[in-house]
């Protein structure tokens, strides 16, 4: 009876897969390795950028398109190497490369710091990450047709063989997401996790090219414990942030300003705030002076300031009110554990502060039910580059207003750019919950800025306008910025707002011009 594949090919003509006789030829671990690798690369990845070019729809849709073709290329180059030459020691050699074209990820401090100078925020990310990620990528990308290929012995068992490879990779795609983003990020940061992919990649590069030769594997064993050690001794695998963690590359800084020293609060790219370690009441942004002035109102209409702050970043306008208002009830909703603790270490928030953290989304947490109600709810979590879009919708707004005192006020900074949709947006969505709303910009010449810090107050209370009046010892920034209802409602009338949702909140579109410092 004759075998046939298609039409009419003979089995007996179609080339065998070379002969490999090797304790070392395990296709199901080397193929779940390399994935994992992958991975584990891709997701470091958008981290590892993220202090130069920041955190956006856009990072993360050029991270996943150059990894995507890195290895869709690989797999193309790997499947014709693997017709030619598809041998255990070929496969040793790509891992090699592989290793050592991941190392060259580790040159981001020099590239952020030098060749990123297109104007562009888009081409900057897009050549960052493929310069970084697209070699790895398409290196890796070969292994999986060498490994079928040297796999596949019985071509009646064609099936089997190549759903246990496909399976093993996904597998070991799989544990490298997860053991990346839940466990290893913050344990190791970035650029050690790097390293070690690299050193990994490389012994099994090794071990395939050398036949796994022990003498020789020991050696190099010790070579490459010997230069991690240096590495670590160095600090070359620091990284730039003071403190890595699953949500932000944490950096702080000393500057001077008005001849004080005060400290800055980096996430990411991002300079967050300005905190005076000696002076809580020295207030840096625009915005916070807008925050100072809302709560100077609150005081002397005879309200209380118990607030509740979605965002803690540096601590500073939390330890403004705990310095001017001993007795206020101050809770901080921050998410990330780490930058809490920054903020003990390093920006001056004392130990025995009566502010109380919670170390979770602030979703979550306005999603109970009220144990009880606040003078203020500031809104301190967006910006231009990363907004939590379900912060921003209207069943949000609906818990901030259950967790307020019906005169209350919930004030929430936001940025964006020329056009202002999302302010837009946000103002018309927060009209759906709030009777009043009002919009301060944080500097004279918005209209023209190419991005603007934007203060919003929400409230089921008028505000008093002319509270903000300046007389002789005081005189209001709000006296002059706080928008009119006409200057208001022709901002609202320059385009159709969007009404965000917790079904459809474009946020990160709407903010598309800003991230690519676009200003026609």
């Amino acid at each position: 009876m004759e075998n046939t594949l298609g039409s009419g090919t003979d089995v007996a003509a179609v080339p065998a897969a070379p002969m490999v006789a090797s304790r070392l030829w395990q296709p199901v671990p080397i193929v779940f390795i390399s994935n994992a690798c992958v991975m584990i690369i891709e997701l470091v990845a958008g981290r590892i950028i993220a202090p130069y070019v920041g955190v956006s729809l856009y990072t993360w849709t050029s991270v996943i398109g150059v990894v995507l073709a890195g290895i869709s290329l690989g797999n193309y180059i790997g499947g014709r190497l693997a017709d030619r030459w598809a041998s255990l020691r070929m496969l040793g050699i790509v891992f090699l490369l592989g290793g050592l074209s991941s190392l060259g990820v580790l040159t981001v401090d020099w590239l952020g710091s030098n060749a990123l100078t297109n104007p562009s925020i888009v081409v900057n990310i897009l050549i960052i990450t493929a310069a970084l990620f697209f070699l790895p990528a398409a290196i890796l990308g070969m292994v999986s047709p060498i490994v079928a290929k040297l796999a596949v012995r019985d071509l009646n068992r064609t099936g089997t063989t190549l759903g246990r490879i496909y399976a093993a990779g996904t597998v070991g795609s799989i544990v490298g997401t997860f053991a990346t983003g839940f466990v290893l990020i913050a344990w190791l940061g970035t650029h050690t996790i790097i390293w070690i992919v690299a050193l990994a990649l490389m012994f099994l590069g090794f071990l395939l090219i050398l036949n796994g030769r022990w003498q020789a594997m020991v050696a190099l064993l010790v070579i490459f414990a010997g230069a991690s050690l240096v590495a670590v001794e160095r600090d070359w695998l620091r990284g730039p942030c003071l403190r890595e963690t699953n949500y932000f590359c944490i950096k702080v800084r000393g500057e001077e300003l008005a001849g004080e020293d005060v400290r800055v609060l980096i996430l990411d790219r991002l300079v967050h705030s300005y905190s005076s370690l000696t002076n809580p009441l020295r207030l840096v942004y625009g915005y916070e002076q807008v925050y100072a002035e809302m709560v100077s109102y609150r005081a002397e209409h005879g309200g209380g300031v118990d607030s509740l702050f979605i965002g803690g970043g540096g601590y500073t306008f939390p330890r403004y009110i705990e310095a001017l208002f001993p007795k206020a009830d101050i809770d901080v909703i921050e998410i990330d554990p780490g930058v809490t603790q920054v903020a003990y270490d390093e920006l001056g928030l004392r130990r025995d502060t009566r502010i109380a953290s919670y170390n979770e989304d602030a979703r979550l947490f306005l999603e109970r039910e009220p144990t009880r109600t606040y003078d203020f709810v500031w809104g301190d979590a967006f910006n231009d580059f990363s907004v939590p879009y379900h912060l921003t919708t209207k069943e949000f707004n609906d818990r901030v207003r259950a967790w307020l005192k019906p005169d209350g006020f919930y004030v929430i900074n936001m940025i964006d750019g020329p056009h202002r949709p999302f302010l837009r947006a946000f103002v018309h969505t927060l009209q759906q919950t709030f009777a009043h709303v009002y919009i301060v910009p944080t500097y004279h010449g918005w209209r023209d800025s190419p991005r603007t810090t934007f203060v919003l107050i929400a409230s089921d209370v008028p505000l008093n306008r002319h509270f903000f009046d300046p007389v002789e010892d005081r005189v209001y920034l709000m006296s002059e910025l706080l928008l009119n209802d006409q200057v208001a409602a022709e901002l609202m009338a320059e385009d159709r707002p969007v009404l965000l949702t917790d079904r459809y909140a474009p946020v990160d579109q709407m903010l598309a011009s800003v991230v690519r410092d676009e200003t026609e």
